[in-house]
């Protein structure tokens, strides 16, 4: 096993981190950039949080299809057709934004596409990942650390430059996803050498074998799902208030407040890489890293919107739920892929993957509501569901029967 693993080359883990950088781009490069929808379309805010919403809610419902796929014909025939579709959905969205008086429509039209292409591309690297490392939890769990990272810094680097693009020309962020998705689709195509695979199971084995997974398996795998959907939820809520706040109370606008959201997403990065370098495959850490996360986040949500007036401390409190966050994300992808059968890897990470994607579909239609009238009720409320959740994983999430 550690011989097939050494064969993976750094080209190729670079090719398919490309790919959860391109997807996040696509969506996280958006968010500073909602304001100025507004603006430009006449429309309001929860109509701008559907830009960001269509797109997760397109890939929530397709990935498990994906996932399926990817277990039968294998990772790269559904990768590639999918990073097609997120370009084809980039370039409606923007020539609609260039050319079009009334835009609104085709851009959301645009942006299910881009999410029916995410559906298969970002989630298949998982179990991909699982293939190329097989047994050796070691490297898998390094790999997907930098698999997260590339993610997060996608997260990072996505209100800059969808600031500075937006800076020259409003829609030009829609055209640069499809420039991106180019890219990734030549680094997949040439760089990414996927393991022979054996010969799939008939599908009524298959859905029988993914059914007694499920029931044997199912509570730490729900457990799983579960933190995915709401590590999202709070950071794309969190991203949606701060880029309208910085706006509207701090005066903070273009390039200057891209670079203020990249603050706590930064950081989010940051240890989201150091994390993924030091787990090593080891679930007693991962667990405890998972608990103390969602004590952290528990206890920071809270003050969100009371300091969001002082721009130093709103700062300070999400930069601290960043950290939390950075840390859970590449703990939650290695628990997931080293602990599922190769053969329904794809399908099991799937659905992880849709439990992600409906988090990022809630975040900023649900803050969009809150911030008129319960901003404060909603953090706290958070805050309690992240105890509420501390105490599933400390009675679900055991080491011994997730090992065996």
């Amino acid at each position: 096993m550690e011989k097939g693993a050494a064969k993976v080359s750094k080209w190729c883990v670079l090719s398919m981190a490309s790919i959860p950088l391109v997807m996040t781009l696509g969506n996280s490069m958006l968010i500073p950039v909602l304001p100025i929808l507004e603006k430009k379309l006449g429309i309001s805010p929860f109509q701008s949080s559907m830009v960001i919403t269509s797109y997760s809610v397109a890939a929530v419902f397709l990935i498990p299809i994906a996932g399926y796929l990817s277990d039968r014909v294998g990772r790269k025939k559904v990768i590639l057709p999918s990073l097609i579709l997120a370009l084809i959905g980039g370039l409606i969205a923007g020539f609609a934004s260039w050319k079009m008086n009334e835009p609104y429509t085709w851009i959301i039209i645009g942006r299910i596409l881009q999410g029916i292409g995410a559906s298969g591309a970002m989630p298949i690297i998982l179990p991909l990942v699982g293939d190329l490392y097989k047994d050796d939890d070691e490297k898998a769990s390094s790999c997907l650390g930098t698999i997260e990272t590339s993610n997060t810094f996608g997260k990072a680097l996505s209100p800059i430059l969808g600031s500075v693009l937006a800076a020259f020309l409003w829609f030009l962020p829609f055209f640069s996803i499809s420039v991106f998705s180019l890219i990734a689709i030549a680094m997949v195509f040439f760089l990414i050498k996927e393991p022979k695979r054996e010969e799939p199971v008939k599908f009524k084995e298959f859905l029988n074998n993914t059914k007694k997974t499920l029931k044997k398996e199912g509570k730490w795998l729900l457990t799983i799902f579960l933190l995915g959907f709401f590590t999202m939820l709070v950071l794309f809520s969190v991203l949606f208030f701060l880029s309208d706040i910085l706006e509207k109370v701090h005066d903070i606008k273009g390039i200057k407040k891209g670079f203020v959201l990249a603050i706590p997403l930064s950081l989010l990065c940051v240890v989201s890489f150091v994390t993924g370098r030091k787990i090593k495959g080891n679930l007693p850490t991962m667990r405890k890293i998972i608990i103390v996360c969602l004590i952290i986040q528990a206890i920071s949500v809270v003050f969100v919107g009371f300091v969001s007036k002082q721009l130093i401390l709103l700062l300070v409190v999400t930069s601290i739920l960043g950290v939390a966050m950075g840390a859970l994300m590449p703990v939650l992808d290695a628990i997931i892929t080293e602990n599922t059968k190769k053969e329904e890897r794809g399908t099991i990470t799937s659905f992880y993957s849709a439990s992600r994607f409906a988090g990022v579909a809630a975040g900023p239609p649900l803050m969009s509501v809150l911030m008129k009238n319960y901003l404060n009720a909603g953090y706290i409320t958070a805050g309690v569901l992240a105890i509420i959740i501390l105490f599933i994983v400390i009675k679900f999430i055991k080491v011994k029967e997730i090992e065996n």
